[in-house]
C-alpha cells in the first residue's frame, strides 16, 4: 500500500465522534480525523513493516498517522536522533505512551534513549523517559539490577516534576518497576520512602502514591511479575 491507499484506508474508518474525543487530547481538530486505535492497529497489520511509508505517514501530522506511522517503522532501522527527532513532534500522552510502548522499546539501544531523555526539559521527551521505563519493566523478561536501579534513580531525579503528564509518567515507571519481583519492589519502597522523608512536598506526594500501589504487590505461583494482592 502506497500513502495515498493508507490514508484513504485510514478515511474509511474515521468518525465525528472519535475525533471529538481526540480533541479532547489537545490535538488540533485540523490534525485528526478521529480513527480508532484498535482500527489503526489492524491496518498497521495490512501495511507491514516499511520505515520509508512511516516517514511519509509521519510527515501528514495527522494523529491517526503518526499512531500508524509508529506500527508500521522498522525499529532497527531508527537511530537515538531518529526517535528524537519524532518525540520533537509529540502534541499529547497518547502519542508519546504509543511510540514507547510499539516502537521505542523494540529498538536495541532504547536504554540510551532514557538516559538521554531522563532530564529533558520538553514536556513529552521527558514523559517519554519514563513511559520508556514503564514499559520496559512491564515487557522486558530481563532488566539487570543495574539497569533497574538506574531506572530507579531517574525516578528520583524527576520526582520533583509538576507538570502532570510527567509527574503520572514518573508514578506509572516507579510501580512498574516495583512490581518485577520481591527485590524489585524492596527497592522501590525504599526509594518511596526516601521520597516520603525528602522534605519535598512534590516528592513526599509521589513517593505515597507509590507506596501504596506498591505494597500491595505479591508473588503468585506461575507468574512471571507480582500481582496486587486484594487484601
Amino acid at each position: 500500500m502506497n500513502l495515498d491507499e493508507v490514508l484513504a484506508e485510514l478515511e474509511r474508518h474515521a468518525s465525528p465522534e472519535r475525533k471529538q474525543r481526540v480533541a479532547r487530547l489537545g490535538i488540533p481538530e485540523e490534525n485528526s480525523i478521529g480513527v480508532a486505535v484498535p482500527d489503526i492497529r489492524r491496518i498497521a497489520k495490512r501495511v507491514g513493516r516499511s520505515s520509508s511509508l512511516a516517514n511519509e505517514l509521519w510527515s501528514t501530522g495527522l494523529h491517526e498517522a503518526r499512531l500508524l506511522a509508529a506500527l508500521v517503522f522498522v525499529p532497527t532501522e531508527l537511530s537515538v536522533s531518529d526517535a528524537e527527532a519524532l518525540v520533537a513532534d509529540v502534541q499529547s500522552w497518547d502519542l508519546c505512551d504509543h511510540l514507547c510502548n510499539n516502537l521505542f522499546l523494540l529498538m536495541p539501544d532504547y536504554p540510551a534513549l532514557i538516559d538521554a531523555w531522563a532530564d529533558a526539559e520538553p514536556l513529552y521527551t521527558r514523559r517519554a523517559a519514563f513511559a520508556l521505563i514503564a514499559s520496559a519493566a512491564t515487557h522486558e523478561k530481563s532488566v539487570s539490577d543495574k539497569q533497574r536501579d538506574r531506572y530507579l534513580a531517574h525516578v528520583e531525579s524527576a520526582a520533583d516534576d509538576a507538570r502532570p503528564h510527567v509527574k503520572k509518567a514518573v508514578d506509572w515507571a516507579l510501580s512498574e518497576v516495583g512490581q518485577r519481583d520481591l527485590v524489585a519492589r524492596d527497592r522501590a519502597l525504599a526509594l518511596c520512602d526516601a521520597l516520603i522523608e525528602s522534605g519535598d512536598k512534590r516528592k513526599a506526594s509521589l513517593g505515597r502514591s507509590a507506596k501504596k500501589e506498591i505494597e500491595r504487590f505479591v508473588e503468585a505461583p506461575g507468574r512471571r511479575r507480582l500481582i496486587a494482592s486484594r487484601d
